[in-house]
């Protein structure tokens, strides 16, 4: 936060019609020291900044040049311009922005939160990113001192616990699976969470939007648990294809069989299946599962700014384009064709017509 309190001083003086000599003397300062403060040369001694706001009737906030709307304003442009640059998969963007603002801010722990998103990400080997391996280390420490920065000193939970589990995440990824742990294990217990004790609170009307944003999570939580089973070879491939498919049925009965506002992960989900069916050579049901896979990757991309859902369980959801956070500024279908259809378990599938006409969808 850059500090104002030069140009306060020299409008409140001029407002109050007094010369520098006159507040130098006022204050017990040389008039010389008056006009260092005024040119930004220098700041008055902490001390002084009490006797110098009485003087002029206003808070030392507002000496120091501190408007908490303004910040709140800035900040909050700071967010809206972070979140549309990874919404394209612009890392480095990200990385600029949040840079940008924590220059001017320099204690605002959503930037600084914003920033170490954004340093994570760009160590995405999932991503377009060719130097994400480089990046790994180039930022390892960075992420660390701003991941202990914020667990020690943010006061807004939210940002703190979301911190706390990427520093985890980060040590992890680096080889430091036991310091990870520990941090893992210093996060609250999921049980005893507000979102799992509050209904005992609630009044009538606070009632339906609570279980719906429940709901909701709980079956994020879900699915997520289900693909890391299926997608973790803790399980044979024939388990696995059982276990992604009631991803899919899951998501079904949540959204009322309807086209749902994740059409990243529908497309991912199906490519999944595909791999174990293609493994298990049965390359009918692989094919089919690319083309729904395809299909939804074709409807992302062409998705709108905003769209609405609505299902009895989640009630109505709005999903904003903007929302999307990725690292690869590529659209899903040249993901899907030029990445994910690469993988070795669909050699055998290349030549035919069926997988020809999937590659076409993605054009």
């Amino acid at each position: 936060m850059k500090l104002h309190i030069g140009n306060s001083i020299k409008y409140l003086r001029k407002e109050k019609d007094i010369t520098q000599e006159e507040l130098a003397d006022i204050l017990g300062v040389s008039y010389q020291s008056v006009s260092r403060w005024e040119t930004g040369a220098c700041y008055p001694d902490m001390e002084l900044l009490p006797v110098i706001s009485d003087f002029f009737g206003v808070t030392v906030d507002q000496l120091l040049g501190v408007n908490e709307k303004i910040e709140r304003e800035k900040v909050t442009q700071y967010l809206f311009r972070f979140q549309e640059a990874i919404s394209q998969g612009k890392v480095y963007d990200c990385i600029a922005i949040a840079r940008e603002g924590i220059a001017e801010y320099p204690n605002n722990f959503a930037l600084l939160n914003k920033l170490m998103h954004a340093l994570f990400i760009a160590g995405d080997d999932d991503g377009n990113i060719p130097e994400w391996k480089e990046n790994l280390e180039k930022y390892d420490a960075e992420i660390t001192a701003l991941g202990e920065r914020i667990m020690k000193y943010c006061p807004d939970q939210n940002i703190r616990l979301e911190a706390t589990a990427r520093l985890a995440f980060n040590h992890c990824e680096m080889g430091r699976k036991e310091k990870g742990r520990r941090i893992y294990e210093s996060l609250p217990s999921a049980e005893f969470c507000k979102e799992n004790q509050m209904w005992w609170s609630l009044t009538d009307n606070e009632k339906l939007p609570y279980l719906r944003k429940k709901i909701k999570r709980d079956y994020e939580a879900l699915r997520s648990s289900i693909w890391l089973l299926a997608n973790s070879s803790c399980i044979s491939d024939e388990q696995s294809i059982v276990a992604i498919n009631k991803v899919w049925e899951l998501e079904k009965i949540v959204y009322d069989n309807a086209i749902t506002p994740d059409g990243w992960g529908a497309a991912k989900l199906q490519l999944d299946i595909a791999k174990l069916f293609a493994r298990l050579d049965n390359n009918l049901a692989a094919l089919e599962h690319l083309k729904i896979g395809a299909t939804a990757a074709r409807l992302f991309d062409r998705r709108p700014e905003e769209q609405t859902f609505s299902s009895i369980l989640l009630g109505d959801i709005t999903a904003r384009k903007i929302d999307f956070e990725t690292s690869d500024t590529r659209t899903l279908c040249e993901i899907m064709r030029d990445k994910w259809l690469l993988s070795p378990e669909f050699d055998k599938l290349r030549d035919t017509g069926e997988f020809k006409e999937i590659i076409e969808i993605l054009y």
